[in-house]
């Protein structure tokens, strides 16, 4: 016969922290040729210094910090091509980190990537991808981002890749950045959700309407809720057979709350919205990777937006406040 003393043992038992038994890869991506301002290489020694594997550690996760990739930078040669700057530099870094987010990922490891501005996506994004794929199956995405990423060679205003990602992982774009790793396109757009839109050009929503990818832009959050969108999102990003990548821009942050970024857009999340949507999908499940982007140490003030990347992570690992 149980007892009271019975029924308050079992209420009181040790509390399972949410990563027990699972183990995430660390991996910093220093690529700032994305883009035009100094400060986003210095992204990840910034959100290593906030204390991210030690804080990943208390969630119960073993952590593998992988360390950074080598990244270097040729000399510009005769012929730059102002629509697709650096792509050299770029996509050879891209290739690499393909090939060491895949490896993470068959070491049955959680990838998690810190940049480096959001090219980088193009590589790590692949790589995770095509690990899966190895399994025959099919990730979706959830792209939180102020900015589309679907510009191409032929749209670009300012030949600034960082600009151009979410395009090359759906097949359009320039052949070198389209086919890293081998396979194109990496995700199918029914797959793919993107959250906290603001600032667009016209040949990404010319691109957009054309592929009818669900773009959550901040007129509708603001009208429905950021959580009635991120429920949404997460539900497109789950029809692919093995679940979802998140890959999370600090610009789609209010600036407010997030001035370490070289690409502001007044109007973004809120601090408490961002950790909701991260909260949400941690509840949810399936998120096979995670990468946080665009963290520029020489905009920031006191690491705040380091911080605040490096608390966007355990969010979506399952830190909650009770």
């Amino acid at each position: 016969m149980a007892t009271a003393k019975d029924s308050i043992e079992t209420v009181n038992d040790p509390y399972e922290l949410p990563g027990t038994g699972k183990t995430v890869g660390i991996l910093g991506v220093p690529l700032s040729y994305g883009q035009s301002m100094a400060g986003v290489h210095l992204g990840p020694a910034a959100i290593r210094v906030a204390g991210l594997a030690q804080q990943i550690a208390k969630l119960g996760y073993e952590v593998n910090d992988r360390g950074d990739l080598p990244v270097g930078r040729s000399p510009t040669l005769p012929g730059f091509d102002e629509k697709l700057k650096y792509l050299t530099d770029i996509y050879d870094a891209c290739e690499r980190l393909c090939a060491q987010t895949e490896s993470i990922v068959e070491a049955g490891e959680l990838p998690i990537t810190i940049g480096g501005d959001h090219s980088i996506a193009i590589g790590s994004l692949a790589g995770v991808v095509k690990a899966f794929r190895k399994r025959d199956q099919r990730l979706g995405l959830i792209y939180l981002d102020a900015h589309a990423d679907m510009n191409t060679p032929d749209t670009t205003p300012s030949g600034n890749i960082h600009g151009m990602p979410l395009a090359a992982l759906l097949g359009y774009g320039a052949p070198e950045l389209v086919n890293v790793g081998g396979f194109s396109p990496k995700f199918d757009p029914r797959c793919c959700a993107h959250v906290g839109g603001r600032d667009l050009d016209p040949g990404e929503r010319e691109l957009i309407r054309k592929l009818g990818m669900r773009f959550f832009t901040m007129r509708e959050i603001d009208e429905r809720g950021l959580a009635v969108c991120v429920d949404e999102a997460i539900r497109i990003a789950q029809q692919g057979s093995g679940d979802y990548a998140v890959t999370f821009d600090v610009d789609v942050l209010d600036p407010g709350d997030a001035p370490g970024s070289g690409t502001l857009v007044r109007g973004g999340l809120t601090y408490r919205e961002a950790h909701l949507a991260m909260e949400k999908i941690a509840e949810a499940g399936g998120m096979q990777s995670l990468e946080v982007v665009e963290i520029n140490t020489a905009l920031d003030v006191n690491n705040r937006t380091a911080i605040l990347g490096m608390e966007i992570i355990l969010s979506a690992l399952g830190k909650t406040i009770l």
